[in-house]
């Protein structure tokens, strides 16, 4: 599967626009990061930050028109993904690079029975046979803990609960053991107890194999014990990036602040729960300098007249505001004031 210590992707400055009628939408506007072999990437950001979109263009799935890649690139060990001839991406979709979707119910055909689905994956990409690829159906839907699963395969998706969906999508995507499994918002539409299932599922299954993972989601409480890095998506740019224990102690962006404050604290008693002020901005429509000044405590006035540039706080944690480092020195007073002498994160 190659070195562990070589990036598996690499996104350089990736932009996605969209033509509306309200004028061109940076939906996604330069943005970069790097997964190496194993890892699990987190990205998260509320909706509209441009995170689905993010993982639509690395397997180029954005509809053109309206939709189009206006530059950067998305390196697979290496090659970009890009600049290659349609009939070669699909080759790697699907055999390298999975993905999970929102929403099984709009992406399992509701016409063709499950086996069906599963059986058209590996006679694409692994040359089986009907047998071949049958057996291995059954196999993975078993792998997913899918009770009696010779007989669920033989219904259709309308017959399962939405958590049984999620597990025959998670089976779908591990079919040809991927390289990278991009998992976007896969507990949206599931209950507590079940989002926590499918997503020790998920990390189960990424152990077992050795799969890099992304993981789209609104919820940072969800990325907490999944990720080993963090990505914060605000209107289309990337805003603060860190390993996600340091962004978890150490946030060094008002907005990763505001985010963190929204999770609900089950020890803490509280009265009515935290919300960051006003709404996401129109992507549209941006203000000329940072987006998100119009809802940011810390915002001063060349927040409203600048663009905020990418500190750099240590090798790994970078954030994108005009007062990133004061933020991080406030985050550190405050990890200090609540912990032993000595016994701060640095």
């Amino acid at each position: 599967m190659g070195n562990p210590n070589v990036n598996l992707l690499e996104v350089k400055h990736l932009r996605t626009y969209f033509d509306t009628e309200d004028g061109e939408v940076k939906a996604v506007d330069g943005i970069s990061f790097a997964l190496k072999r194993g890892e699990t990437l987190g990205i998260v950001g509320e909706s509209g930050s441009g995170k689905s979109v993010t993982n639509l263009s690395i397997i180029r799935l954005i509809p053109e028109p309206p939709g189009r890649i206006v530059s950067g690139e998305v390196l697979l060990d290496g090659v970009d993904i890009l600049k290659l001839p349609a009939a070669q991406v699909r080759r790697i979709r699907g055999r390298r690079i999975a993905m999970i979707f929102q929403d099984p119910m709009t992406s399992l055909n509701p016409f063709m029975k499950i086996s069906r689905q599963l059986m058209e994956i590996t006679q694409l990409h692994l040359g089986h046979n009907r047998g071949q690829a049958y057996d291995h159906a059954i196999r993975m839907l078993e792998k997913v803990g899918i009770p009696d699963a010779r007989a669920r395969a033989n219904g259709y998706p309308h017959e399962l609960s939405g958590g049984m969906r999620q597990r025959v999508m998670i089976a779908m995507a591990l079919s040809c053991e991927p390289e990278l499994l991009i998992a976007d918002e896969p507990t949206t539409a599931l209950d507590v107890t079940i989002q926590a299932q499918i997503l020790e599922l998920i990390k189960t299954l990424k152990q077992a194999t050795g799969t890099s993972v992304i993981l789209i989601t609104h919820d940072l409480g969800v990325v907490a014990g999944m990720t080993d890095h963090l990505i914060v998506m605000y209107a289309g740019k990337v805003f603060e990036q860190a390993p996600t224990t340091h962004m978890f102690a150490l946030p060094a962006n008002p907005y990763t602040r505001g985010l963190l404050r929204s999770v609900p604290d089950p020890m803490a008693q509280q009265g009515e729960l935290y919300q960051i002020p006003g709404s996401p901005p129109d992507v549209a429509h941006l203000p000329p300098g940072c987006p998100f000044a119009p809802r940011c405590y810390r915002a001063e006035e060349i927040c409203q007249r600048e663009f905020p540039p990418m500190v750099q706080l240590t090798a790994e944690h970078s954030s994108l505001c005009h007062f990133a480092q004061e933020v991080y020195e406030e985050s550190k007073l405050a990890v200090a004031a609540t912990e032993p002498l000595g016994e701060g994160v640095s």
